[in-house]
């Protein structure tokens, strides 16, 4: 939690538009903001920037914003239903890849992404015409960084999206979309031009804010994933960009796992570029009502019923090794307790609540059926608005991207020496289980892929077959819950391929989400993705 920028405590007012009605702008909107003989001074710019900021948090915890993307379509979560309580109809829609051009995650997805650059767009244009404030040209190059990680969010779900940098635009305009390589290039070109203007230091100053650093794991990003988006690996490129953020000496792991997903938890070495959330300030981070059953209210003194939904599929629990204290970190299990350390008694007066690693089917589960994700700590009288701040990029990632970068061009020994270093923290009980070989990461996964009902595998497929499974199993107990899941999948060929629990491949057009119905009904000039037609 993060109370120290003035850009994140204004209180604003969410907007809902389509894209094409946000540039389709007749009006000069700013003619009370440029007053003769006014000037701005760096004091007085968060007002301006706060909007653009902030909408990072309704892109992350909006409702189906990017947690809900990234891993509900994937082998770790699932929000099955649950006999009244849940939200099974579209959850279950994106555990099974069934989606079509009205799923509310794309909707979602393209609104809250959309949202922000409309914001953007308008905070440029208006410091573009503020008379007498220094220095404009790095707020600007600030804010077109943080423009550039939206549209590479936008990109990563959507791929051929409109590429908008005007506030204002003539009547009846509407944006066309660009290729893959266009919108690729655009990214980076963006981060590049901005980056000599980013700040460096990693201090209260820079918390929340789009640094040098933060641009850096952009790029490294886009780099990684570039044989997904283009077709061309660009391994060493995102190795150079990480690199660069490791030696820096800015970052370290720190001490604990668990340190980055505390209620006060910008004090962690390892937040590159976080996203602040405060109870009272900026709320809308929900996650433990979305995952608990409402009795666990007990076990935390939380405000309200949690909503009793997500859990995780008993495959992906069945991976960890019994050493490995992100299990314990990660995921409540087993009977449960008050605050007090009574036994958690439901209203029979009888049943202690036992969560438990098992799984009927998506169409019908008890309510204890799933470990539930506990990651970020729960604090007492936490409410559906908790201050845990979201490490978008951390220090783990940068390590992790350069062993994967090594590991894919063929040096595997030092890609698990950084691999061990990770799971060093994990293994305390034990420490030599956190030495991994380079063999281990060549190899195929633990997961035991195949459709599953009922505690059994029907169809068991396994991961023996999947290249570098070693090191994707790696990456699944690191990020678990930090919105990786789905496109790491997609680039070790698993989320298309592989079944789990009860989603079973459905056509590898799917690693794209389909273009809103909305936004092809508002705009002619949109061509949907291949596959949703």
């Amino acid at each position: 939690m993060k109370k120290l920028n003035k850009i994140y405590k204004i209180t604003l007012l969410s907007i809902v538009f389509s894209f094409a009605g946000c540039t389709d702008l007749d009006e000069t909107v700013y003619s009370n903001v440029t007053a003769e003989g006014t000037i701005i001074t760096a004091a007085d710019i968060g007002n301006i920037m706060a909007p653009a900021y902030a909408a990072f948090r309704d892109i992350y915890w909006g409702w189906d914003g990017q947690f809900d993307i990234n891993e509900e379509s994937s082998d770790l979560i699932v929000t099955p239903f649950r006999n009244g309580i849940g939200w099974g109809d579209y959850y279950i829609t994106m555990h099974q890849h069934t989606w079509g051009p009205t799923l509310s995650h794309a909707e979602a997805g393209w609104a809250y992404g959309y949202q922000a650059i409309f914001k953007i767009n308008k905070a440029i244009y208006q410091i573009e015409n503020l008379k007498g404030l220094e220095n404009s040209d790095v707020y600007i190059k600030e804010l077109r960084a943080l423009r550039a990680i939206y549209y590479y969010i936008l990109y990563d779900n959507f791929r051929n999206i409109p590429v908008e940098t005007n506030f204002i635009n003539p009547p009846g305009y509407l944006p066309k979309q660009e290729t893959s390589q266009e919108v690729f290039d655009f990214i980076k070109t963006e981060l590049t031009e901005a980056m000599p203007a980013l700040r460096e230091d990693n201090t209260d100053a820079s918390y929340g804010k789009v640094t040098k650093w933060a641009a850096k794991m952009t790029l490294a990003k886009l780099y990684l994933n570039a044989g997904v988006y283009l077709g061309t690996p660009m391994w060493a490129e995102a190795l150079s960009e990480v690199n660069d953020v490791i030696n820096s000496g800015k970052f370290s792991l720190a001490p604990n796992y668990l340190d980055s997903y505390k209620i006060k938890n910008e004090g962690s070495p390892e937040e590159i570029l976080s996203i602040p959330f405060d109870e009272k300030y900026t709320g809308g981070s929900y996650y433990p009502f979305k995952t608990l059953y409402p009795a666990s209210r007990a076990t935390f003194e939380m405000q309200d019923s949690p909503w009793g939904g997500s859990g995780a599929i008993p495959q992906f629990i069945d991976t960890y090794d019994a050493d490995d204290s992100r299990l314990k970190d990660c995921w409540l299990g087993g009977l449960q307790y008050t605050k007090s350390g009574a036994p958690l008694i439901l209203e029979d007066k009888v049943t202690q609540l036992n969560y438990i690693n098992y799984m009927s089917t998506v169409d019908g589960c008890e309510y204890n059926e799933g470990y539930r994700l506990v990651k970020y700590e729960i604090g007492s009288g936490t409410s559906v608005n908790s201050s845990n701040d979201v490490p978008f990029f951390r220090y783990g990632d940068a390590l992790m991207i350069k062993a994967e970068c090594l590991l894919r061009t063929g040096s595997a020994d030092q890609a698990a020496t950084i691999v061990s270093e990770v799971r060093a923290r994990d293994f305390k009980a034990n420490p030599a289980k956190a030495i991994v070989t380079g063999a281990k990461l060549l190899g195929g996964s633990v997961y035991k892929y195949g459709e599953y009902s009922n505690g059994t595998i029907t169809k068991y497929e396994g991961g023996a077959d999947i290249q570098y499974g070693g090191f994707l199993d790696e990456l699944a107990w690191e990020f678990v819950g930090e919105h990786h899941r789905k496109q790491d999948l997609i680039r070790f060929g698993v989320y298309t391929k592989k079944s789990w629990f009860s989603h079973k491949p459905n056509g590898d057009y799917r690693a794209i989400f389909p273009i809103p119905q909305s936004q092809m009904d508002a705009n002619h000039s949109l061509v949907q993705n291949p596959g949703y037609n």
